[in-house]
């Protein structure tokens, strides 16, 4: 009886030892649901704030109640957020738009993860966009739009759609008006249209880092010192100037400018500028070797990326696809007047109704993507900059072709 006692005794004893524990280790009421701070961070373009604070708040809308949101904005040029993001990526942005040219850049440093359930994405956007936001097929990041190219803007008031097909024409006409035609030399992303079309070549070694180029061939229908000679001829005409974008929108706006080549993030402010006399087409050709050239043309999308080092990656993917979504790159449409790389979007009558995005379109046939490697840039600009300036060294174009594939070509 006693042995059966102390028994009873004990077991009462542990089973209240057992509850007390319990009643320590048992966690909240689970029909409450858990509150979770969502601090993302993100990276765009400058003169896309506004735009992105409005999606922000409508993500926040959407997802009301399934966590607390603090997500800020931050100022990043899409041209080099590879550069910065590299730099420090575990405290980068969560989720950051960059040129389609860095994506093999950022996979290979682990920036990037493949994206899940890539199949929607990939039904849902242009061919060319998810291209250019793949590496070897896996796609890595999310299409935002597909236009990242240039093209000819030109006054109504000047010209007819007859004098834009010619740059000769083109100049004529500005250089009897007193007026300007502007292209940036100082950017080598430009300069290739004189190299495109003919049949010199330019790009990506198999490693993906260092470049091939035979810009300064001297066999061929068209040799390296055609090319140069042609840029020359261009730079010597009173009307032509090399004009950064920033120096050929002022003009616009001033009058001074009656044509020139950029891309669709200047076309609300040229409406703007010129309205009804506003026009927009494909590059012209050029004389080149006694001959007619169509000018080429770089083509690229912007691309929202996914920190692989993410705190929240779920969420910030969430955010990315949102930022992508059709109903958000119409709105992008709408606001910026950029073109859409969702198929939907893209095939809107809206869309399709544009003269910049018609323009665009047109150039497409006779662009390829911008694939070169980082030494491509600065010995391209050296050239062209001393095209625009009329040679000033006096050097043969030969040899400065010869120093500029060196350069763009050296490991």
């Amino acid at each position: 009886m006693k042995k059966r006692a102390f028994l009873l005794i004990l077991s009462v004893w542990m089973l209240a030892l057992l509850a007390g524990c319990g009643g320590r280790d048992q966690p909240a009421d689970s029909s409450q649901p858990a509150s979770e701070t969502v601090a993302l961070t993100v990276w765009g373009a400058e003169e896309d704030e506004a735009l992105l604070q409005e999606i922000f708040a409508s993500f926040q809308s959407q997802y009301a109640g399934q966590a607390s949101f603090q997500i800020t904005y931050q100022p990043q040029s899409e041209s080099n957020c590879k550069d910065v993001l590299l730099g420090d990526l575990e405290n980068g942005a969560d989720v950051f738009a960059f040129a389609d040219d860095q994506v093999a850049a950022l996979a290979a440093a682990g920036a990037l993860d493949p994206i899940p359930a890539s199949d929607a994405v990939r039904s849902a956007n242009l061919s060319a966009a998810v291209e250019a936001a793949s590496v070897d097929n896996t796609l890595y990041a999310y299409p935002l739009t597909a236009d990242n190219g240039y093209f000819l803007y030109y006054n109504k008031a000047y010209f007819s759609e007859e004098d834009v097909q010619s740059l000769d024409r083109i100049l004529e006409v500005a250089a009897l008006a007193g007026r300007r035609v502007s292209m940036d030399w100082s950017s080598a992303w430009y300069v290739y249209s004189f190299f495109g079309n003919t049949g010199l070549e330019v790009g990506l070694n198999e490693d993906g880092l260092t470049n091939y180029c035979t810009w300064n061939s001297a066999e061929g229908d068209i040799r390296g010192v055609d090319v140069a000679q042609a840029m020359l001829s261009i730079a010597d005409s009173p009307a032509f100037a090399s004009m950064t974008d920033t120096e050929f929108l002022a003009g616009v706006q001033n009058g001074s400018v009656i044509a020139g080549v950029s891309g669709v993030w200047n076309a609300v402010a040229i409406e703007e500028a010129w309205g009804a006399d506003m026009g927009a087409a494909k590059l012209p050709s050029y004389t080149c070797s006694g001959r007619q050239v169509q000018m080429a043309s770089f083509s690229g999308c912007k691309l929202i990326g996914v920190n692989a080092y993410s705190s929240h990656p779920d969420w910030a993917a969430r955010l990315a696809e949102w930022i992508t979504s059709e109903s958000n790159q119409r709105l992008r449409f709408e606001r910026r007047g950029q073109g859409p790389a969702n198929a939907n979007a893209a095939n809107s009558p809206e869309v399709q109704a544009a003269p910049a995005i018609a323009a665009l379109l047109e150039q497409s046939e006779f662009s390829q993507l911008q694939r070169v490697g980082g030494k491509f840039w600065d010995p391209v600009t050296e050239f062209a900059g001393s095209m625009a300036a009329g040679n000033p060294s006096g050097a043969s174009l030969q040899s400065q072709l010869d120093r500029m594939v060196e350069a763009v070509t050296a490991r």
